[in-house]
């Protein structure tokens, strides 16, 4: 039956199919069911329904069901809505001691409401509206695809969402423009620690998206859930069997270019679910993506002007990456219906990741001012008798990473009446190995006079270059003498254990519904890292080997860099001969006993939470109180005047309790305006790696301080939220934001200085500030245009904008120092328009993050900051049979690269850190996937 749009609340009966079946196996005063589409194959989730004569509300869960407990006996109307289809109703009848089961389907049978770009916007946005608090969702559609080809890039798209990029890939979540380390991410339910050692999150890119089922990012917290997020909490859900009626295939291969390196990377993926027997459902995924892909970039440092306004830095280096990362994902999920009243499951997640990485280097130094040059460049010559000095170092990193992750959860839920038992136990593990990571280094120093004359260019912009008075001498290999080779085998785990037990009892009074729940939840996590690394120095018998036959070249476009170390030579040339190099014991013992670390983090928590629905709104508000424990673990590191090292472990133990109330409210001021307010109390736990008493020497001279003092952030945070779904498979939304955040932390650098006897070029440390503000407001807009006339009726359009005022404060020497949220960009916005009809698809979508500080020095004039990033992406499909679909995909359209500049320098105005550029990415492939409803 045709419904006009101008009616949204007319109600259609004939859209769907509508039986009740009489039970005795339940309990008497129960009614349950399952909501799904025209096909009644594929379960809705998050459709609200509505015993209308007692105001009495409840949502589909993620198989479609829903259960009322303690119905009065009597003859009801059934009401369910779902964005982007007509409400529907249908008459029941309560009687006896039976339980009645009342199944919708919704939308016409010509309706598409689960596949596409319209499905995505209709699922997300109803799990959206009928949400306790804020929050934004992405879904992927009935057979199994994000609105983008990836996961990170689909992200990009969700109100307040930005992602932090790794070589040009997403791989962490920038929650309404705060720092990745302020957001909570779990999977299932359940935390997955991060394989790197420095860092508590999981990277976006352990998970395939082909085994995702949603993402929900919730911008205030219940008291049921974890108390460990300032920007949000990010949970992500794999699939499962009941997501759908019956047997489900799907297979993916593609194909990737990358203008960068001119090389195609192979991707490919198949899915599978089925439920058998009605009862048990089982779904698994495997992924497997061979991304092979490089980079140009170059750093400076050191910048300031002489006497005459020459600008300079004394130090430049410029960089290739050729990178080969190799990624195995899969996952299972096992769901078993044990009984009419009781839903178990099993999900585990594994994940191997493989990084080779060959990084070329040439670092030119210079000691001593510049002999000319102006704002934009310096000319540095060499001459020993006026302490000058010019210094080249060719270098190459040759690692092979390995990282492997895996996550089981196990759990369930039991209905007793008006009781509900949810119990969940969760194991994860992560790991991360670097083994015979070696690092090649040859130098040669120019210091007599007239030698060579260097001029570097390009110093008022951020891509600078420079050349040489004698090219055939400065690259000339023979001339470039073996300084180190350094033999790393770094090994990272973490490793999280969880039990979660909570108990909800439901009330039905006059005015409404309540429920009561209390439950308690257990975590207990270890993180260790051990470095063992051995730095030669010296040759034992001859003269040290040089760059000559050792040497190669790269295709490098921001400067001429070549000869540069070539990696299969140098390490076969390091494996035959390092009997014949001198170990420098100090260094090697020093740098490997300072960077080593165990930290352990149980965390005890329960909580009381209440809530009342009075059919128009609805208030959930308690208390959770978390405990946390800390064993904290690393070495005091000491290094004599004849070299003697000496190692003693520290030991730190800190308790500490933090009480966290909440309280949300949600209110609907018509059929279309939902009104929302929250206010809660939340932390943050410092990274584990920063807690760690430990010194810590990178390759290039930069080094790192730990400290065990450091508190976590502790915030008030406030949201509102008003929330305008004016049409069928529409929202227009604004949502204004405060926190106040105690004890924030902050990394400040300190450059070119001494710790413990040991010279660095950089030393960085974690403290905490004093107290920071954060104001904002996310304004969104989405709207599917199927009211326009042929053929613009399959157009949709989107838009948010978020932006975010942060000002923190932190103690220095010379006083308080007043500073933007480290991390935290002012503006983030997205753009889309897509189109939909006939079975091809296209959506544009750009994206936005303004800069933001990244590091903070003692002084303004040495801060760094990354600058702005807007990024352009093209998604096309067509489905040329109902089973078969192609598609082609574009990333980073306009070579956006990645840019960090030090602001107010002695230089002058702002200069160089970090240039980037990565090129864009081509992706084609196809798609299969077959449904069959099942038993």
């Amino acid at each position: 039956m045709e419904v006009s749009t101008k009616h949204p609340r007319r109600l259609v009966m004939a859209s769907g199919a509508v039986w009740c079946v009489l039970s005795a196996s339940a309990s008497a005063g129960e009614l349950v069911g399952r909501v799904s589409d025209a096909s009644g194959v594929k379960s809705l989730r998050s459709a609200e329904i509505e015993i209308v004569e007692l105001g009495r509300r409840t949502q589909s869960g993620p198989d479609g069901r829903f259960r009322f407990a303690d119905v009065p006996n009597g003859h009801f109307v059934l009401r369910a809505n779902y964005v982007g289809a007509d409400p529907v109703e249908l008459p029941i009848d309560i009687g006896g001691d039976a339980s009645t089961e009342a199944n919708i389907q919704i939308g016409a049978v010509d309706e598409i409401l689960v596949v596409g770009q319209f499905a995505n916007q209709a699922s997300a946005l109803s799990r959206q509206r009928v949400a306790d608090g804020v929050q934004s969702v992405l879904t992927r559609d009935g057979i199994g695809q994000f609105p983008d080809q990836n996961v990170a890039e689909s992200l990009r798209r969700v109100p307040g969402m930005s992602v932090q990029n790794d070589q040009g890939e997403g791989r962490f979540i920038v929650l309404r423009g705060l720092d990745p380390n302020l957001n909570a991410v779990s999977v299932n339910g359940a935390r997955v620690p991060s394989p790197e050692s420095d860092n508590r999150s999981m990277p976006l890119d352990t998970i395939s998206s082909d085994q995702i089922e949603s993402i929900e990012i919730k911008k205030t917290l219940t008291p049921d859930m974890d108390g460990d997020t300032i920007g949000g909490s990010v949970e992500i859900n794999t699939t499962s069997a009941f997501d759908r009626k019956g047997r489900f295939f799907g297979a993916t291969v593609e194909g990737a270019y990358n203008e960068q390196t001119d090389q195609w990377s192979p991707k490919a993926s198949v899915n599978f679910s089925d439920v058998y027997g009605g009862r048990l459902g089982v779904a698994a995924g495997l992924s497997y993506y061979d991304r092979r892909f490089g980079s140009e970039g170059v750093e400076a440092s050191g910048w300031d002007q002489t006497d005459d306004g020459v600008a300079y830095a004394d130090e430049f280096d410029f960089r290739n990456y050729d990178v080969t990362r190799k990624r195995l994902s899969g996952s299972l999920s096992l769901d078993y219906r044990a009984s009419e009243s009781t839903d178990l499951y099993l999900r585990g997640l594994v994940s191997s990741f493989e990084d080779q990485e060959y990084r070329s280097r040439l670092v030119l130094g210079f000691d001593g001012d510049p002999v000319g040059g102006d704002a934009s460049s310096a000319e540095f010559a060499s001459d020993e008798d006026q302490e000058r000095e010019i210094s080249a170092e060719r270098e190459m990193k040759d690692r092979k990473e390995t990282q492997d992750v895996y996550s089981i959860v196990a759990g369930g839920k039991t209905y007793k009446g008006p009781w509900t038992f949810d119990y969940m136990a969760s194991t994860s593990r992560a790991q991360e190995k670097e083994p015979n990571a070696l690092y090649s280094n040859f130098k040669r120093d120019f210091k007599d006079a007239g030698e060579l004359t260097v001029t570097t260019n390009g110093l008022n912009g951020l891509k600078p270059g420079f050349g040489v008075s004698d090219p055939a001498l400065f690259n000339d290999a023979a001339e470039y003498e073996f300084d180190k080779f350094e033999l790393n085998h770094g090994k990272s785990v973490d490793r999280e254990n969880s039990l979660r037990f909570d108990i909800a009892r439901d009330f039905n009074l006059d005015a409404g519904t309540a429920q009561l729940k209390v439950g308690g939840k257990l975590r207990s996590r270890d993180k260790s890292y051990d470095l063992r690394l051995y730095a030669y120095d010296d040759v034992v018998d001859g003269d040290k080997p040089t760059l000559a036959g050792l040497e190669t070249s790269v295709d490098y476009a921001l400067a001429s860099i070549n000869p540069t170390v070539a990696h299969s030579a140098t390490r076969s040339y390091f494996n035959a001969n390092r009997a014949n190099l001198v170990l420098n014991e100090a260094d090697s013992a020093f740098d490997s006993n300072s960077s080593d670390y165990k930290v352990g983090e149980d965390i005890y928590a329960g909580y009381v939470m209440g809530s009342f629905d009075a059919q128009q709104w609805k208030l959930v508000g308690g208390v959770r109180v978390e405990h946390t424990r800390d064993d904290i673990r690393g070495n005091l590191v000491e290094r004599s005047e004849d070299d003697e090292v000496s190692v003693t472990e520290q030991k730190r133990d800190r308790r500490y309790t933090d009480v966290l109330p909440s309280l949300n409210l949600r209110f609907d001021a018509s059929d279309e305006v939902v009104l929302r307010a929250g206010v809660y109390r939340s932390l943050v736990r410092p990274n584990l790696a920063d807690l760690a008493p430990r010194f810590l020497v990178e390759q290039n001279d930069e080094a790192e301080l730990g400290n065990p003092d450091l508190d976590p952030y502790k915030a008030w945070n406030y949201d509102l939220s008003a929330e305008w779904y004016f049409g069928r498979n529409a929202v227009l939304q604004v949502g204004p934001f405060y926190k106040q955040i105690d004890d924030f932390i902050v990394t400040t650098y300190a450059s070119d200085t001494v710790y413990d006897g040991t010279p660095v070029d950089e030393l960085s440390r974690p403290d905490n500030g004093d107290k920071a503000t954060v104001f904002g407001v996310e304004l969104n807009y989405q709207q599917a245009l199927d009211f326009l006339p042929a053929p613009f009726d399959g157009l949709l359009v989107g838009a948010n904008y978020t932006y975010v005022d942060s000002e923190g404060r932190f103690n220095t020497e010379d006083g308080q120092r007043k500073i933007a949220l480290p991390g935290t960009s002012k503006t983030v916005y997205n753009a889309m328009l897509g189109y939909e009809k006939h079975g091809f698809s296209l959506r544009l979508a750009a994206t936005h993050r303004s800069e933001y500080l990244d590091e903070v020095s003692p002084g303004a004039d040495e801060d760094r900051w990354v600058l702005s990033h807007l990024q352009y992406d093209l998604t096309a499909r067509y489905r040329i049979t109902p089973q078969l679909q192609v598609f082609a995909e574009g990333i980073n359209l306009s070579d956006e690269p990645f840019r960090a500049a030090y602001r107010g320098t002695a230089a002058g105005g702002d200069r160089l850190s970090q240039f980037e550029e990565y090129s864009w990415t081509a992706k084609a492939g196809l798609r299969f996937s077959f449904a069959a409803e099942g038993q």
